[in-house]
């Protein structure tokens, strides 16, 4: 199937509890649990997820979690126990496309942010937005921005394994996706070269 695109394909071997968390807290499906693993698929044009998600979901046993329908782009996550099921919804949906994993585009960072010592008003700001935990005053928030939006969800995971940060929000459906990640600035400044490193070790087409 030549005219969908496949924009985002990627695997994450071990939802982290927050980002677990935050998945449910946005949820309109199945909610997830830290310790599963998950496949998330974006493609365009959106409409067309609504039969990929029926294509993963007949393949083997997995939960979607996430659903997002616009009209460029769709978004899909599933989620299971099993990595090995994960894996094969995922291998259905490509199989279902004539695609394969090389077919997906490369994330190409668009922001890369680091804010220290936020003051009392910004962190106010960004927590009447959030989803997840609240940046406090004092705290470093770094700011991604990645483009396609679904490997926001595969960046904030690997945050989470990698450093002691808080999930503040992530955005990962759209044009662009976001992931906003506070803390401790060690912590923080740690992370941000940790998802650097994993999203360009993400390969893929050039977009």
């Amino acid at each position: 199937m030549s005219s969908i695109d496949l924009r985002t394909y990627i695997f994450l071997d071990s939802l982290q509890l927050q980002m677990a968390s935050f998945i449910s807290t946005i949820s309109r499906g199945y909610y997830p649990v830290a310790d599963q693993a998950c496949c998330v698929i974006e493609i365009a044009p959106g409409i067309e997820i609504n039969r990929l998600t029926d294509i993963a979901l007949k393949a083997t046993n997995v939960s979607p979690g996430l659903q997002v329908v616009e009209r460029a782009f769709g978004l899909l996550e599933v989620h299971s126990d099993e990595q090995g099921d994960a894996r094969q919804a995922g291998e259905a949906v490509l199989r279902e496309l004539g695609k394969t994993e090389a077919d997906r585009l490369k994330p190409r960072i668009l922001t890369s942010q680091l804010i220290r010592h936020l003051t009392d008003h910004h962190a106010q700001l960004i927590n009447r937005t959030r989803y997840g935990n609240m940046v406090l005053r004092g705290d470093t928030l770094y700011i991604l921005e990645v483009e396609p939006a679904g490997y926001a969800y595969y960046a904030a995971n690997e945050a989470e394994k990698a450093s002691h940060i808080n999930i503040i929000n992530v955005q990962g459906f759209g044009k662009f996706g976001r992931v906003y990640i506070a803390g401790d600035e060690a912590e923080v400044v740690e992370s941000h070269g940790i998802i650097e490193a994993r999203l360009e070790s993400i390969s893929g087409r050039e977009g």
